[in-house]
């Protein structure tokens, strides 16, 4: 078999910089540092750190007062801020500053005085976070059939803001349906939409039209994972997600001669190569790769952290 590899494909620079965050606290402060939620959506990550030191709880009463305690990439609401500082916990945010973005571009519309249609999924941690961030009115819909539910006077001035791990591809319908519906509409450039979900369901689009069957590897949780592999689905190519090469069946491969292989913005590249060695049991297979962008995104430390 022929062995296609996506490129881009795997960690984006959000998911580098909150796995650098723990490892560094640990480095710096020592065992045990606390994350609140899984600091990315991959078991292989959140087991590798825990295996360091880090302990992963979902509420913070599970913190101990005082405690060197991280919030995850996804970002948390305003309440949580209040509770860690009620409990004098040591916070370390290692939010994406994408999804930052999205939370002041928020605020700034809802302080014009627009309310405000956030597109995104129904509990996702960075939805929960980002309806949390906001003081304000803010209406939470999924789909182009959403907008017409929406309780809000047609003639109000309105502004959309999205979910991080959704593209361009995945907002433009609903965003036009929001623009069709009300007459005062304003929401944030293309160029504000998270880059690395774009790219790499771009390179996904491009594997389709060349391949048999399409691997994703990322978590049964991750958005993006899922994203990439419904948008192998939808270009008529069957597409599987899997946490690793252990949950390979060989049966898909019958009759297939050409695989092309992806990973979400949180599957760190072993988990890509051990997809590989599983491949490689089942038989002969030449690997290549396509010639696609290369991301060149570094976002900095919080201060604490880069100057140690």
């Amino acid at each position: 078999m022929k062995v296609i590899l996506a490129q881009p494909r795997g960690f984006c620079a959000g998911v580098v910089r909150a796995i650098e965050i723990v490892e560094r606290a640990l480095d710096r402060f020592g065992a045990p540092v606390y994350v609140r939620h899984e600091i990315v959506h991959n078991r292989h990550v959140v087991e590798s750190l825990k295996a360091k030191g880090a302990r992963f709880v979902e509420d913070l009463s599970e913190v101990p007062a005082g405690a060197v305690t991280i919030f995850s990439a996804h970002g948390v609401s305003r309440g949580v801020e209040i509770d860690a500082k009620a409990r004098g916990l040591s916070v370390l945010d290692a939010v994406c500053p994408l999804v930052a973005k999205v939370h002041h571009e928020g605020q700034r519309y809802l302080d014009q005085g627009r309310i405000v249609i956030l597109i995104g999924h129904a509990g996702h941690p960075e939805i929960e976070g980002t309806m949390g961030q906001l003081k304000g009115d803010v209406h939470l819909i999924q789909s182009t059939e959403d907008v017409d539910r929406l309780d809000i006077p047609l003639d109000a001035p309105v502004a959309y803001i999205t979910q991080t791990t959704l593209s361009v591809d995945d907002t433009r319908a609903t965003i036009e349906a929001v623009k069709k519906r009300f007459k005062d509409v304003i929401g944030p450039e293309t160029r504000d939409i998270c880059y690395a979900t774009q790219n790499r369901q771009t390179a996904v689009r491009e594997l389709a039209t060349l391949v048999d069957l399409i691997l994703v590897v990322g978590a049964k949780n991750s958005s993006n994972s899922n994203r990439l592999r419904e948008i192998g689905e939808e270009s008529g190519i069957p597409s599987y997600l899997v946490a690793d090469g252990g949950e390979l069946n060989h049966e898909w491969f019958a009759g297939k001669t050409t695989i092309g292989l992806t990973a979400g913005a949180s599957a760190p590249e072993v988990l890509v190569d051990d997809v590989i060695a599983a491949l490689r049991r089942l038989g002969p297979i030449e690997v290549s790769a396509l010639s696609g962008m290369e991301e060149r995104v570094y976002f900095r430390l919080p201060r604490e952290l880069a100057e140690a």
